[in-house]
This record gives C-alpha cells, sequence and structure tokens, in this order.
C-alpha cells in the first residue's frame, strides 16, 4: 500500500507516438488508484495540447516527494489485473532497442488483438443556457443534447452538421456547457455463461419442492453450476432456479469461459510410447541435463529427415511438466500446426493452449488468457507464440528453425529465434533449435560451440531415406513433352496409385497461370499498383497481384494495347497442375492445398485430416507441403520446378532450395514401405541438386560457409536494411541518397570505431508495390549498442525531415526476404 503523502508517479509507453518522439511519459496516479495500479497494467492518458485521451501501458512505478510541474493525471485504469509481466516489459525494451520501434509497438506485439480497447468520446449536457455569447451552431449542439437523454457520442454530434465543429465543441466544453466523457470499450468481449450459486443464508424455515431440493443439494457440493449443466443433468426446466433466486437462497452470476479452439485429431489412436533408440537417447541425455541445471542454454537438435527428432523433444517437455515449467513450441507456418497439436492434443488433453492466427479473435484471446491464468502450461503456435504469458518458463522448442516465417516484416521487425534466447536467458531456460536443415548461421555456432550439438543421424527404424531420381526437363522437352510432369514421375504416380500408396507433389506458385501476356504487342500483363507480372486464377477467372491483392477480370483484352482475343496464358501453378494431374489420372483422389484452398477457418486441419484417412491418394501444394508432415503411407514425393526457388537476388537463395528439396523429399518413406522422390529441373548440373538428393546437409554447409566468409555476410557480419518508400519515385531516391550521406559523415565522425561496410542506395528488386516506389541501403556491421545508436538516430532525425514529404524510412536488422 502506498503513503498518501506521497506522488505517485507512473512511467509510461504512450500508443500513436512517432518512433522520432519515442521516450516515456510520466503521470500521476490518482489516490483513488494508488493501491490499484502497478506495471504491466494499461491507462487511459490525456495526450498533447488537446485532451483526448490515449492508451497506456504502465512500465514503471515510483514515489516523489510532491508532484513535478506540468504533469498530467491519469484519466482511468483499463485493467484489473497486469497484462505483461516485468519480464516481458524487459522483453518489450529488448526489442524496441533492437528493431528500431517503439516501446508501445514492442508490447502490443505481444498480445492477443482481442484485448485492445477502444476509447471513444462523448458529450453530456451541463448547461443549456450558459453565459456570454454563443453561436447559432453551439446553441443547436446544447438543444441535440438536451433532445437525447444519454450522452451523444462525438461521430454522432458532428454527423448532424456540414461542416467542421471542433471548436464549438472544444469552446462549449471550455465554459463547461457540456462535458466531455471518455469511453473505453473493447470489441471482443469475454465469453461467459449464466451460472448459479448458493447464498450465505439460513433455509430451515424456507420450504422447497422435491426438485428445488436436488438443485440445493448440488449446489452445496458444487459451490456452482452453470443453469444450463445443472437443467440438464437433474432434467428440470430454468424456472426451478429461478424459483430459488426468488426465495433468496442462491444467486445468478455470469462466469467466464473460454473458448478452446477446436482440434481435429489426424487419426483415432491413441498417443502412442515413445520409446528411444540409442541416438535419441543420447540427445535426450544431453538436453536433460542442461533444462534442469538452472542455467540458460542454447541447443541445435540437428537430426535427418524422419530421424524422431519430435519424440526428442516431446520427452523434453514432459520432464519440465514434470518440474512445473511452462513450454513453448513453435512451429514455422499454421500448416504444420494441426499435425503437431493433434499430437500433444493426445497426450496433453487442456495442458496445451493454441497461439496462431488461424484462430478467431476470441479464441486467441481465450487460449492467452489460459495461459496467463495458469490453465494451460504448454503453447504451441508460430511465431507470436514467442510472447506466450508463461510464467515459469523453462523451454523454449523452434522446429524447423531455418525457416524465414520466424522473422516478422512488419514493426516490431524481431525474429522469434532472437526473442527466445532473450526470454530463456531471463528464465534460465533451455531453447531447442530443431531441424534437418538448420540455418547456416545457427550450424555455425553450433560448430563453434556457442550452441551445444546433439545429432541423429538416421531414420528412426525401420525407415530409410528415399531413393532420388533427377529428371532433366530440357530432355523431356526434346522429346515432345510440354507438360509441366515428366515422364519418370507420371510413371512413379501411376505405381504409387495402383499400390494403394499417397503421393506428394510440391509446385511452389500458387494459381492457374502464373504470369499473362499479349500476341500481339508483346507485354506481359502487370500490376498498376505493383512492378510485378498478374497471376491468373481460374476458380474466379481473374487476374490477380500477389503482392497487393488487386485483381481484374480475364476478358482475353490486353490492358496495354486494347487488343482483343489476344492473351496469352504462360507458366503453370497448383490450379492448373490440379487440372492437368486429374486429366491424367481421372480416378485419382487430388487435394490441393495453398493459401487459396485454405482460406477457410481450420482448413489446414481438416484437409490433412482427411489426407490422413486416405480419403485422397495425391497431395498438391507450395511449400506448405514440403516441411514437418508425417504421414506414414506417402512413399512418392515429386518436386516439379526445383529451378524457380533456386535463382533469386539473395544470399541465401541456395539455403532456401537446399532446404525446401531436403524437406520435401523427407516426407516420402517415412512407413514401412520405402519411398521415392522425383526433382524435376532444367540445371541438373547444379550441385545444390545433387546435395539434396544425397540429403547431404553437412558438405552443403562447408561449401556456403566459405562463400559467406568471403562475402562478408552472416554469420561473419550483421545486415541492416535501410528501406525508404513514397508515391514519387525521384523523391524517394533522393532521400534514400542524403540519408546515406549523413550516414557516411557520422560514420567516419563520431563513430569512427565501428566497422561497418555501407552498399547502395540501390532499387528494390520490385521497385514499385501498392503504389509506393522502394529504395534501399545496406549495412555490413557488428551488432553493438554504439551502431544501434547511431542508426537510430538517424532514422529519428529522416522522419522528422521526410514526413511532410509523405515518404517513410525503416530499419530491418537481419532481414529474412531482401526486397
Amino acid at each position: 500500500m502506498n503513503d498518501n503523502s506521497r506522488v505517485l508517479i507512473a512511467r509510461t509507453a504512450v500508443e500513436n507516438v512517432p518512433y522520432e518522439n519515442e521516450r516515456l511519459f510520466e503521470y500521476t496516479v490518482p489516490d483513488l488508484l494508488k493501491d490499484s495500479v502497478c506495471a504491466g497494467m494499461r491507462v487511459a492518458v490525456p495526450f498533447g495540447n488537446g485532451k483526448k485521451s490515449r492508451t497506456a501501458f504502465i512500465v514503471e512505478l515510483y514515489d516523489a516527494d510532491a508532484s513535478p510541474d506540468g504533469y498530467k493525471q491519469i484519466n482511468s485504469l483499463i485493467d484489473k489485473y497486469p497484462v505483461v509481466s516485468e519480464e516481458l516489459i524487459g522483453c518489450a525494451r529488448f526489442i524496441s532497442e533492437r528493431c528500431f520501434c517503439t516501446l508501445y509497438e514492442s508490447i502490443k506485439a505481444m498480445l492477443p488483438a482481442g484485448i485492445n480497447y477502444k476509447i471513444s468520446v462523448r458529450y453530456s449536457l451541463v448547461d443549456c443556457c450558459p453565459e456570454g455569447d454563443i453561436s447559432q451552431t453551439e446553441r443547436d449542439i446544447l438543444t441535440m443534447l438536451k433532445n437525447n437523454e444519454q450522452p451523444l457520442a462525438k461521430e454522432s454530434i458532428c454527423e448532424a452538421f456540414d461542416k467542421n465543429i471542433d471548436s464549438e465543441i472544444s469552446h462549449l466544453e471550455s465554459i463547461k456547457a457540456i462535458a466531455r466523457i471518455d469511453d473505453v470499450s473493447r470489441k471482443i468481449k469475454d465469453a461467459s455463461i449464466k451460472s448459479i450459486r448458493l447464498k450465505d443464508r439460513e433455509i430451515s424455515d424456507i420450504r422447497l419442492t422435491p426438485k428445488q431440493s436436488e438443485v440445493y443439494d448440488l449446489l452445496c457440493m458444487q459451490e456452482s453450476a452453470s443453469v444450463k449443466e445443472i437443467c440438464y443433468f437433474l432434467g428440470i426446466t430454468p424456472s426451478v432456479t429461478d424459483s430459488l433466486v426468488k426465495k433468496g437462497i442462491a444467486e445468478y452470476f455470469e462466469e467466464e469461459m473460454f473458448r478452446i479452439p477446436q482440434v481435429d485429431c489426424l487419426s483415432d489412436e491413441p498417443a502412442e510410447e515413445i520409446k528411444l533408440n540409442p541416438e535419441q537417447t543420447k540427445a535426450y541425455d544431453n538436453l536433460e541435463k542442461l533444462l534442469c541445471d538452472g542455467k540458460p542454454h542454447a541447443s541445435l537438435l540437428y537430426g535427418v529427415t524422419g530421424s524422431g527428432k519430435t519424440s526428442v523433444f516431446t520427452c523434453l517437455i514432459d520432464k519440465a511438466l514434470s518440474e512445473n515449467k511452462g513450454t513453448i513450441v513453435m512451429v514455422p507456418e499454421i500448416s504444420l500446426t494441426p499435425q503437431m497439436i493433434s499430437k500433444f492434443k493426445k497426450r496433453y488433453g487442456n495442458e496445451i493452449a493454441v497461439f496462431h492466427s488461424g484462430l478467431s479473435m476470441g479464441e486467441r484471446l481465450d487460449e492467452w488468457k489460459r495461459v496467463k491464468f495458469k490453465k494451460a502450461h504448454i503453447v504451441i503456435g508460430t511465431r507470436s507464440a514467442v510472447f506466450a504469458p508463461l510464467e515459469n518458463l523453462g523451454l523454449i522448442i523452434i522446429d524447423e528453425e531455418q525457416e524465414h516465417t520466424y522473422k516478422s516484416e512488419r514493426s516490431p521487425r524481431y525474429h522469434a529465434r532472437d526473442v527466445a534466447k532473450f526470454r530463456c536467458v531471463q528464465n534460465n531456460g533451455l531453447l531447442v533449435l530443431s531441424s534437418a536443415t538448420p540455418s547456416v548461421e545457427t550450424m555455425y555456432y553450433a560448430k563453434k560451440g556457442i550452441y551445444s550439438l546433439n545429432e541423429l543421424p538416421k531414420r528412426y527404424g525401420k525407415a530409410v531415406l528415399p531413393d532420388v531420381i533427377t529428371a532433366d526437363m530440357n530432355e523431356e522437352a526434346a522429346n515432345g513433352n510440354r507438360t509441366p510432369f515428366s515422364s519418370v514421375l507420371l510413371q512413379t504416380i501411376e505405381d504409387n496409385l495402383n499400390a494403394g500408396r499417397q503421393s506428394i507433389i510440391l509446385l511452389n506458385r500458387r494459381g492457374y497461370n502464373t504470369y499473362v501476356s499479349c500476341k500481339k504487342c508483346g507485354k506481359i500483363v502487370d500490376c498498376p499498383n505493383c512492378s510485378v507480372s498478374m497471376t491468373y486464377h481460374h476458380a474466379n477467372n481473374r487476374m490477380m497481384c500477389h503482392y497487393c491483392g488487386y485483381s481484374m477480370s480475364f476478358t482475353g483484352v490486353c490492358p496495354n494495347c486494347s487488343a482483343e482475343n489476344s492473351l496469352r496464358l504462360s507458366g503453370t501453378g497448383t490450379q492448373k497442375a490440379e487440372i492437368d494431374l486429374s486429366d491424367i489420372f481421372p480416378s485419382a483422389r487430388i487435394l490441393r492445398l495453398d493459401a487459396d484452398s485454405t482460406l477457410k477457418k481450420g482448413s489446414h486441419a481438416k484437409l490433412l485430416a482427411a489426407f490422413a484417412r486416405g480419403e485422397y491418394d495425391i497431395l498438391l501444394g507450395t511449400q506448405m507441403v514440403a516441411k514437418g508432415l508425417d504421414f506414414p503411407n506417402v512413399t512418392l514425393v515429386g518436386v516439379l520446378s526445383a529451378d524457380n526457388v533456386m535463382y533469386g537476388n539473395d544470399f541465401r537463395s541456395y539455403e532456401r532450395a537446399f532446404s525446401l528439396i531436403t524437406q520435401v523429399v523427407g516426407r516420402s518413406g517415412r512407413g514401412d514401405a520405402p519411398g521415392v522422390a522425383v526433382i524435376q529441373t532444367r540445371t541438373p548440373e547444379n550441385p545444390i541438386i545433387e546435395l539434396a538428393s544425397r540429403q547431404d546437409y553437412d558438405s552443403f554447409y562447408e561449401s556456403d560457409i566459405k562463400i559467406r566468409k568471403a562475402m562478408l555476410y552472416p554469420p561473419f557480419s550483421e545486415l541492416c536494411f535501410i528501406v525508404f518508400s513514397g508515391a514519387e519515385r525521384a523523391s524517394v531516391q533522393m532521400a534514400a541518397n542524403e540519408f546515406s550521406r549523413e550516414l557516411c559523415d557520422l560514420a567516419k565522425t563520431e563513430y569512427s570505431h565501428l566497422p561497418l561496410r555501407v552498399l547502395g542506395p540501390s532499387p528494390a528488386m520490385v521497385i514499385r508495390v501498392n503504389g509506393k516506389y522502394r529504395y534501399k541501403l545496406i549495412l555490413k556491421f557488428k551488432n553493438s549498442a554504439d551502431f544501434r545508436n547511431m542508426v537510430s538516430s538517424l532514422l529519428k532525425s529522416a522522419e522528422k525531415k521526410l514526413k511532410s514529404k509523405h515518404i517513410s524510412v525503416y530499419a530491418d536488422i537481419n532481414p529474412e526476404n531482401i526486397i
């Protein structure tokens, strides 16, 4: 309890503050809130010259002898409990400093969207006849408020007039003719159920019917129960409970309930008993020691596809649970969560909570609250799961740790691996990075001893790696085959169908045709907002941009030269491949899994469950089908165009290609039957194809690490991209050039001790997106507080200068997708 003679000051992170003005804002805490307020809560605070309220997070509280001059007071308390812990506030500071964003943005990213509040303004009448002169508009406002019994929203008042009336409202408020009311509301409400409980009173003098007595006896044992449950179990109607309430024996109340996502188990078999082989046992023993020694650790669990990495970290979760430690298990994308959740749900029941964007806002909010209130101790999810509010966090597992989806492409631009490291250090926990194809940086740190290394070199049980066939599509074309399927792939699909086995086909291009061109003028149909070609989608007969979402009907008329019936469809996407396969194998049951077929909530789980039950013969999809899936009856994998992923303007292109091909090949032959993989390419001589065919990660790593060292790429330096974006290309380029000059001047003088290389500025690879041109600077550097201070000061200065020119600028450290 605070001493009322002293002043309590709250240091807060306030919403909608530009990065250029980033700092903590201090407010005094009213006496009425002193005993309720604590760090991690949200409050409504007055901000700026006006009186409009904003939401703020309390970051710190401290006592002062007297109220500092000019300090404003907190308006109201929004939360009943802290929504972020002190540990997560520290994590938010870590993100804010390294990702060049505001502290408010960092904290907000940790919370489910459904928990956000909106502050709206209403006005009520105080004096309909104020002293002094008022305008006719002001009189009309007073009359409007007088004719309404309830206070009116500011928007409702403004809609009644054809002009801006902000000055009139401000004047009426200043002369105290009207009073302003700030309402705090949440779009997503807490789910509740009507329940009943006994009152603390004697009932000997009250006569009860037999049915009322049954309810009374039940409540004596249960303390409380939902009305719905009581009616069901006792076979009564709500009129019986109504009577108990009317007699003063019981009372109704709303009891909060959680919206728990429905989990579709991919099989009806019970959870299997885990039996570790010697290699798995060795890895588990090493990791268990790290988990239990009370110190922070990071470890790489490196094993070939099908080696049983999941079994090892499942045993680790068992151990963490027995030690009352919370666990976070992360997967790179939603398509991988159904199998993981299905396995864990059978094993751990309601101990698990699910965090990913495929849930409704209400479900996400309630899963977060189940973890917050210690109803669940294991969290499974995508990138945002790293912020799960587990108090005694002991174990974080990042499965397929090399995947780019663990890096946020929006502010705050954090990498989940970095956040996981920070949280494990703060909680003395264990971070396990698991993959058959670890990122080059992770393997480098493991070989250097920064991470411990545990290897699983063989597949589990009798399963062996599949035989790999490389199909040269140049030879196929020379032999007259114009389809996207090689003859060897078609033959192996047919053999698989005849054997009653399943197949997975990877084509990392969604849509029907990948581009549209004009036979008359020769131009490709581009998006009017982006410098990329449109993709034709057969399902809705539209051409669509996969960058900004723009679409137009396919009429056959060229938008460039207006020639009719001149458009030619080229390239193959998943929609066309599905139709072509259906024509070739009319009796085959084909399932397409891509961003278009999984738009509906829960569709990933339903489609994968159907494939697991054997309802489909062929699973065709984008990279969703390449990683983490485990179907014992799949004995054939086909990669339709391996070249698409290999030749990008990115130093990680070969790494991504090797990983994707290795991972998808690893989906074959995971059961008792041997597997086959067919890789189609126009460059069969490329060493990446050969290495991925052999699943030879070690040789790939040794080759790639030499190139990175020579070119000073991560892990031998870090990269920072400074990106400029605006509607006028010349202005954006000029802004990038000016920033580059200021950076070089500062680096030569005040920060001359920093190792730094500056490349650019240069146009982005896709220079125009959503109507805005983009330029970039690339910095190669060694991360340090001085470097971050230099970049932060330059960004804040640039934001102030470029705001009037409508040019945005941001920094992105170690981006996964090079723009």
